[in-house]
């Protein structure tokens, strides 16, 4: 696991820098599965997703020599804008490569925070470009969900549920390259080791699943969803070590789980979310997840970066 010492300096690190978000109380909400369910409203972070934590700790870590190069990533959206804010933060360049697919409101937010976009239209080969970009310009690369540094950052969204909640009984989790998961589990478990951690993928993409059975990294597939920062190529081999250690269950959930996921978090608490950062509630709400009556249960909700248009057509569906 991360160790809890890494998880507390990024804490230190970011406070101030980034939001302490709220755990929201969804009694209603839970009520159907029979469970009192909290909301880790990580969409109300900085960028609008948990990705602010890790890439603003990565990059408050570089030297000046590495910042002065310039960083460069790779992603369909909330790590993108994270690491454009996280440069602005700190004063030095960023570039992108990015799906030429990618969601207008994600584009936009990358350009809107000041970073340079190389659109790349092949998906499974968006890790070559990045390399090849990174190669010709000598620029640093700040990994999307790989990374201690970056996972310590996430992690510090674990450390608070175990601050500000610590009755809660079970943690929900989504997965996509699992930087989340492994810095949440990292933290909940050390902080309470008989507090259960839960991993949601995708079922029509599972990643860790099977890389955890194989024991290292396999490619996932990348199903067309609304879900899209669930569709990495692979899940990071840190979360996979983290899971085998600290994840007490991977469970799936589908495709029209997820949007309803989206439309109960609409109407019932009031949150208007991604499609990834409605999964876990969704895993809890279409009884994914093995619960006792009763149980205190904190759902991850990771990001709120959605088009508008994407959630009209998720909210028009019935």
């Amino acid at each position: 696991m991360i160790p809890r010492e890494a998880i507390r300096e990024a804490a230190a690190r970011l406070a101030g820098r980034v939001h302490r978000t709220p755990i929201l109380s969804a009694r209603r909400l839970g009520e159907p599965a029979g469970v009192r369910l909290w909301l880790k409203a990580e969409c109300f972070q900085k960028t609008g997703s948990f990705k602010a934590r890790g890439a603003l700790n990565k990059v408050l870590t570089l030297s000046e020599t590495e910042r002065a190069r310039g960083l460069v990533t790779v992603s369909a959206g909330n790590h993108a804008a994270a690491v454009a804010w996280a440069a602005r933060e700190a004063g030095c360049a960023a570039v992108v490569v990015m799906p030429a697919d990618a969601p207008v409101s994600k584009i936009e937010a990358v350009r809107g925070y000041g970073a340079e976009i190389v659109f790349h239209a092949d998906r499974p080969t968006l890790f070559d470009k990045l390399h090849e970009v990174r190669e010709a310009r000598g620029l640093t690369f700040v990994h999307p969900f790989d990374d201690p540094v970056v996972l310590a950052g996430a992690g510090t969204a674990g450390l608070e549920i175990a601050e500000d909640l610590p009755e809660a009984e079970v943690v929900v989790v989504p997965v996509g390259g699992g930087g989340l998961l492994g810095g949440v589990a990292s933290a909940v478990k050390q902080a309470r080791p008989a507090r259960r951690v839960v991993a949601v993928e995708l079922a029509e993409g599972p990643g860790l699943g099977p890389a955890v059975a194989a024991g290292k990294p396999v490619p996932a597939p990348r199903p067309a969803t609304v879900a899209d920062g669930m569709t990495p190529p692979f899940v990071g081999a840190l979360a996979v070590e983290v899971a085998r250690e600290a994840v007490d269950a991977i469970v799936t959930v589908g495709e029209e789980e997820i949007r309803e996921g989206m439309r109960m978090l609409a109407t019932r608490a009031k949150l208007y979310v991604e499609g990834a950062g409605a999964a876990a509630t969704a895993a809890v709400l279409a009884g994914k997840v093995p619960l006792e009556p009763g149980t205190r249960v904190v759902a991850l909700v990771s990001g709120g970066n959605v088009d508008l248009e994407a959630f009209a057509a998720v909210a028009a569906r019935r």
